[in-house]
């Protein structure tokens, strides 16, 4: 299936603080004590670098799984970053939000540029954005959350 956005949010106005420790834990049975606590993060902070432009997709499919993305996971989005040849983007195309790779060649002088959407799984044929298609670019993929 094709990887589409099933959600959109935006972040959560109000700081999300969890504790980060200062060692690293083991994978065995003894938890990390408070004291160890070296000081908090907001994820926020972590995943948002452009607050008013960022917002979150849920995306469903498996046509991106070569880019490490998953059904079910969260993808960060930020619209001030210009989507350039590579990057990996949400786009609406004739009404679909996916997500895809984009590439984009420039032909001979005179000429459109060339824009292709690519899946990064080999079963799926890219998407060529041709004359009268509709493609709005929604904004750049810059992480990703997953829950195990």
């Amino acid at each position: 299936m094709e990887t589409i956005v099933t959600e959109v949010a935006r972040p959560a106005g109000a700081p999300q603080v969890i504790p980060l420790y200062a060692s690293r834990p083991a994978a065995g049975f003894p938890a990390p004590g408070d004291d160890l606590v070296e000081r908090v993060l907001d994820i926020n902070d972590l995943v948002v670098k452009n607050p008013a432009s960022t917002f979150f997709v849920r995306v469903e499919g498996d046509s991106m799984t070569g880019a490490g993305i998953f059904s079910g996971d969260v993808l960060v989005v930020d619209r001030a970053v210009d989507a350039k040849d590579g990057h990996i983007v949400v786009a609406a195309v004739n009404g679909e939000m996916v997500v895809k790779r984009l590439r984009s060649e420039t032909p001979s002088k005179g000429l459109n540029p060339l824009l292709q959407l690519v899946s990064e799984n080999e079963n799926y044929q890219p998407i060529t954005i041709g004359e009268g298609e509709e493609c709005y670019i929604w904004g750049v993929v810059v992480g990703s959350i997953r829950q195990f």
